[in-house]
């Protein structure tokens, strides 16, 4: 049986599997249920998902990834074991190759406890990819050639901004501000002005549904239910969109300083290239709606987000490890 070709996404929102030949097979939330008493898996992915801030005190739902690195070693590499064997079955009598990609921030000793769990998992053999590399190839960008492109990788846990020519990363920055952080920037807001207390899944559905970096011209609203902190009560508050634009401003801002400020160390010639190309938005927090018109307002670059962002960076990932094979057609 031919090795199979794994990338694999692991993010700190979600983890998606890519196949070699089958495209992205799994996409699920990155995050286990365990029982606290016996240190018992309870459940892994979308059913755990479901049981953040509704499980009894012995079941917690954890992520086990912070801001794009381990943060629990066990329980992410049990949940790397269940996600491949979910995705390719278990009769593979060979050990894949799996490219895991990791944000351009981490440390040595952060990329190695990735390889570890990897291995762990059931890797023949891994490589380690930066998330920017990843989300240009898996945007359909030519990295070989000798032109600077820029990326902005807003995942859950971590914003990486790359300007990559020739295959490598000229200029990089890693901020750890991404999606999540929009989520909890609602929260904040919806504390302080309504003095009403939501959720993490409720504070999402608003960035979802009404969600906007920057003024539109149509106004939408949502109806938020919550708990109002004064008595204590469940109460429901109208929500404007206008509203999540300023509950965003602060989070939107630094990710906009972190893009000049890779801008303004980039080499003329590159950045002459990414004034003629644009500015490429992937990974999940690029769904924002107005991302592309608030960073076009600051930079003056047009800016445009890739086709499938949220798959994207798992896309790159697979096809880079075909790049690591050297196109080697005994591997198809």
């Amino acid at each position: 049986m031919a090795i199979s070709d794994v990338g694999i996404d692991l993010g700190t929102a979600s983890v998606l599997v890519y196949i070699k030949g089958k495209g992205v097979v799994l996409k699920e939330p990155s995050v286990v249920a365990f029982d606290r008493d016996t240190n018992q898996i309870k459940a892994i992915g979308e059913d755990a998902r479901l049981m953040i801030g509704r499980t009894p005190g012995n079941i917690v739902a954890v992520r086990p990834l912070r801001q794009g690195v381990i943060s629990n070693y066990t329980v992410t590499e049990q949940m790397m074991k269940y996600f491949l064997t979910k995705a390719m079955g278990r009769k593979s009598f060979r050990k894949p190759r799996i490219a895991v990609c990791v944000p351009s921030g981490v440390t040595e000793v952060e990329k190695k406890a990735v390889e570890d769990a990897t291995y762990q998992a059931g890797a023949g053999k891994v490589a380690i990819i930066e998330e920017p590399i990843a989300a240009a190839i898996g945007a359909g960008i030519d990295i070989a050639k000798p032109q600077g492109n820029m990326i902005v990788d807003i995942g859950g846990g971590t914003t990486d901004v790359a300007v990559i020519s020739l295959g490598g990363t000229v200029e990089s920055a890693s901020i750890k501000i991404a999606g999540d952080d929009f989520d909890e920037a609602i929260v904040r807001y919806m504390r302080k002005k309504y003095n009403l207390l939501v959720g993490d899944r409720t504070a999402e559905d608003i960035k979802i549904n009404i969600g906007t970096a920057f003024k539109r011209s149509e106004v939408d609203y949502m109806d938020v239910r919550g708990r109002n902190l004064v008595t204590g009560l469940p109460e429901t508050v109208r929500v404007s969109s206008d509203e999540t634009t300023e509950a965003l401003r602060e989070t939107t801002s630094q990710i906009l300083d972190t893009i000049c400020a890779v801008l303004e160390k980039t080499p003329p010639e590159l950045a002459g290239d990414i004034v003629d190309r644009g500015i490429v938005l992937t990974g999940g927090g690029a769904m924002l709606r107005g991302l592309e018109e608030l960073i076009e307002e600051r930079t003056h670059i047009n800016t445009m987000t890739a086709d499938e962002p949220m798959t994207c960076v798992a896309i790159g990932t697979g096809r880079y490890i075909e790049f690591l094979a050297g196109f080697d057609e005994s591997a198809v």
